[in-house]
């Protein structure tokens, strides 16, 4: 055994590095506590993160291989921490380096936020022995795929195609815009859509949009697949105020979860709201926020 050690994170190289450690680790019992290499990739091609303090996330190393990391989604604020199996006494000394790097302060008062999964016991135990108190959760939920894909009939006029057929970013930023309730009008950082799609393994042929008979895109979903731990992983799924109701969202995700059981997926990581559940997502468990303030 050599010595451990700890550094900061480096974007350029050490991306890739973390996304494998996270793939390597991963188990379904506690979905890494929700620390999942697609959402890691998914972040940092988002247009809210922020690489300018990507620098104060945190790697444990040993011998060069990657034993545990400390990491915002997409600003500092809050935290996700993450160890190798056999490594968990490491998680002590990441929640002290988060406390520290990872915070913020606002009126004087530093505020330390923390993820993680009701599953992800030892973390569960350290927050609340430090003080720590739930101040937010949500369902995670999976479709397992033993239970078929109901993909229901299109509207008259409305098609299903892949990222790979058809990809028109400013038709994708609206849809994405409007989708997630943003306003009317879009703004013209039609770009960021051109980063969400720049990830090492963003799939254009996996990811849809169902096209509404003007020719706009009226829903879309992006689809990830971990072909290593054999899932899906659905982010972002929106659509256009006008067109909901009407089976797209659903179809969509029916097509894109049915292409990746043949590429070898066996279940897909879903949204937290009750559409979900309707849709045949089932609750795996709960995803938590922990918070902890102090006086600077």
């Amino acid at each position: 055994m050599g010595k451990i050690t700890v550094r900061n994170y480096r974007l350029l190289q050490d991306f890739q590095r973390v996304e494998s450690f996270l793939k390597k680790e991963y188990q379904r019992k506690d979905h890494n506590g929700y620390f999942l290499p697609e959402f890691w990739e998914y972040a940092h091609t988002h247009p809210m993160f922020n690489p300018y303090k990507a620098h104060r996330m945190g790697i444990w190393e040993e011998n060069g291989e990657i034993l545990g990391v400390a990491a915002y989604e997409m600003d500092l604020g809050d935290a996700f921490l993450f160890a190798k199996r056999g490594y968990e006494f490491l998680y002590e000394e990441m929640l002290t380096y988060a406390e520290h790097e990872l915070s913020v302060i606002k009126d004087g008062v530093r505020i330390s936020d923390v993820w993680t999964t009701d599953q992800q016991k030892d973390v569960v135990e350290l927050l609340e022995s430090k003080g720590y108190e739930i101040i937010h959760d949500e369902a995670v939920t999976i479709y397992d795929y033993g239970q078929g894909f109901d993909e229901p009939e299109l509207p008259k006029g409305f098609e299903i195609l892949s990222l790979e057929e058809e990809n028109d970013f400013e038709k994708i930023h609206e849809c994405l815009w409007k989708g997630f309730d943003h306003g009317d009008q879009p703004d013209d950082d039609v770009d960021c859509r051109r980063l969400m799609q720049s990830g090492p393994h963003f799939r254009r042929d996996l990811s849809m949009v169902a096209k509404a008979p003007d020719g706009s895109y009226a829903s879309f979903a992006g689809m990830w697949l971990n072909g290593e731990n054999q899932y899906a992983y659905l982010e972002p799924l929106a659509t256009v105020p006008e067109y909901r109701k009407l089976g797209l969202g659903k179809a969509l995700l029916m097509r894109a979860m049915k292409k990746t059981k043949s590429l070898g997926a066996n279940y897909c990581y879903g949204g937290m709201f009750e559409y979900y559940n309707n849709l045949g997502f089932v609750n795996a468990g709960m995803r938590r926020m922990y918070r902890r303030t102090w006086q600077k």
